[in-house]
């Protein structure tokens, strides 16, 4: 088991034992977690969520308060296609669509109803990404669920000028996530600026570490590519 299986594996037991996790569970996801509203709550009194117009949020159910508070606000919502696998691997949510249930709009299952499929080209620049995280620290380390999609999705925005070093990122978690040691990361893993729980909010020292510039190729095998109809055609762009 490498390094950040073990504290993903360490986080879920600890989560699942102290009751905090809520249905449907922690174990091989973001874990949902008692206080997620809160949290949403939390976040929306940040001057980086206020002067957002347009947000990137991860599909899962934790940060479905989060999808809701923006949508409900008139914020544009950007969420990934599951594992990007659409070649417009993002759907738009306009808030104007999502009443008169903003809350059922953001869940996966209103999403994909609802949602219009984007190829990133015709996406708008991102004023604020809320990201999930099974583990994060004070610099802004994170640890997430283990299939690299959140900084795929991180690293193609970038390629595409969507987001940069400037751009808010923004993970809603437990207090029980938050770790003071050192976490693990590699070349491709992006830090975040804020740490919103329930009732306290951290700002990190994340640039310490600058984030990646885009896409390491290098990084990714061929299977992954062809996986990836938005990475399997940026590849064939490089090749020719």
């Amino acid at each position: 088991m490498d390094a950040k299986q073990s504290i993903r594996e360490h986080l879920w037991d600890l989560l699942e034992r102290e009751g905090v996790a809520r249905f449907p569970g922690a174990r091989g996801r973001i874990p949902n977690f008692i206080g997620a509203e809160e949290a949403a709550r939390q976040l929306a009194t940040m001057d980086e969520w206020t002067k957002a117009r347009v947000l990137k949020a991860n599909p899962d159910s934790p940060q479905l308060p989060v999808r809701a508070q923006a949508l409900a606000e008139g914020k544009v919502l950007y969420m990934a296609v599951p594992r990007l696998r659409n070649p417009k691997p993002f759907l738009l949510l306009d808030p104007t669509t999502a009443r008169p249930s903003p809350r059922k709009a953001a869940s996966i299952r209103g999403a994909t109803r609802l949602g219009r499929p984007v190829a990133i080209s015709a996406m708008r620049r991102i004023d604020l990404v809320v990201c999930g995280s099974v583990a994060v620290n004070r610099k802004g380390a994170r640890i997430g669920k283990g299939g690299g999609f959140s900084d795929l999705e991180f690293a193609l925005l970038n390629e595409a000028g969507l987001v940069d070093e400037t751009t808010a990122v923004a993970p809603t978690v437990h207090p029980l996530q938050v770790m003071d040691e050192e976490l693990p990361e590699t070349r491709h893993d992006f830090r975040v600026d804020l740490i919103v729980m329930p009732e306290e909010v951290i700002r990190t020292a994340r640039k310490s570490r600058r984030r990646p510039p885009g896409i390491i190729w290098s990084d990714l095998d061929e299977d992954k590519i062809s996986e990836v109809p938005v990475l399997e055609a940026l590849a064939r762009r490089r090749r020719t």
